[in-house]
């Protein structure tokens, strides 16, 4: 499948621990928040990735990611992250995924109006076999449920 998905939309708040000294976010957490984002993208199909290991014996590594920052989050600012598939194979999966700064509404102006596009991430997924990390199918039935959502 190559085709893009619906883009899924999770949100998270900017706390202490995610930012450096002034108060911005740390540039590699982005990539936490884009693996948080898929776990819970995985989640809205009624998948947790440790009862797919358990019972099928896939785990999912990271391959590849390319992230672009365009604007700095800053502390307690509210973020939207989006889980979009860009490619679907038999084992691997391609995503791209974007952080916006959601308006405050509290007139800081850290986003008064409209939200921003912080930054755009494209990352690469590969299912693997928990024992030997050698590429594996995607197990069947969440592949189909991937498939169905697009």
């Amino acid at each position: 499948m190559s085709a893009a998905s619906s883009p899924f939309d999770w949100k998270i708040r900017v706390y202490y621990e995610d930012t450096d000294t002034g108060g911005v976010v740390f540039y590699a957490n982005y990539l936490k928040f884009f693996e948080r984002a898929r776990t819970e993208w995985l989640r809205s199909f009624g998948f947790q990735q440790q009862h797919l290991a358990a019972t099928s014996g896939a785990i999912f590594v990271v391959k590849n990611t390319s992230v672009e920052y365009l604007s700095p989050a800053r502390l307690d600012d509210e973020l939207r992250l989006t889980v979009v598939v860009e490619k679907l194979r038999n084992a691997s999966m391609e995503f791209i995924q974007e952080a916006w700064r959601l308006p405050s509404g509290d007139g800081s102006g850290a986003c008064d109006g409209e939200p921003r596009l912080l930054a755009r991430g494209s990352i690469t997924v590969v299912c693997v076999d928990q024992d030997s990390f050698r590429p594996r199918p995607i197990p069947p039935e969440l592949l189909s449920s991937i498939k169905n959502a697009s």
